[in-house]
């Protein structure tokens, strides 16, 4: 997904870039993402002066093992993608170095921007859904399924001795 910055601009049209990124190589090292769908990339890039604004959004499937269950989850990402590209060095304004990416070539491939976005996305915490129960903590069962005979009972450690003491 290359950007010519300079065509662009000279233009001062709006140009459609639509692609699919496969994400896998990229998510691998993330324990928690089983499965992903091609990253669908629909953005729209126009010239605003000498600075170009490209924005829209990302489209990806994720299945996810749940964080208290461990059973898959399914998420849909809608990501919103707002970037803003300048050529040129910084000079140094602070307000304008936060808004305005700065590129030294007029060419710039947004993969890599289109990549960070999207692992800023990815959820947390996934969770199969809201009212997850998780797994017991003492034998292991899916507290969504079945239920267990441990008990719940909660003592601070500091207090554990004290429990006894009433005890005849």
């Amino acid at each position: 997904m290359l950007l010519r910055m300079q065509e662009l601009i000279s233009k001062g049209t709006k140009l459609p870039l639509h692609a699919t990124v496969e994400v896998d190589k990229l998510l691998e090292g993330n324990k928690d993402v089983q499965k992903a769908s091609p990253l669908v990339v629909e953005l729209e890039a126009q010239a605003e002066a000498d600075v170009v604004r490209v924005e829209g959004k990302l489209h990806v499937d994720l299945e996810l093992a749940c964080s208290r269950c461990l059973e898959p989850a399914h998420a849909h990402l809608d990501i919103p993608f707002f970037e803003r590209f300048k050529q040129g060095v910084s000079d140094g304004d602070e307000d304008e170095a936060d808004d305005i990416i700065m590129s030294k070539e007029d060419k710039i491939n947004l993969q890599p921007y289109v990549e960070e976005s999207l692992l800023l996305y990815v959820p947390f915490v996934p969770l199969c859904s809201e009212q997850c129960r998780g797994l017991c903590p003492k034998c292991g069962v899916n507290l969504n399924e079945s239920q267990c005979d441990c008990s719940r009972e909660v003592i601070d450690p500091r207090f554990a001795a004290l429990k006894d003491l009433f005890k005849s």
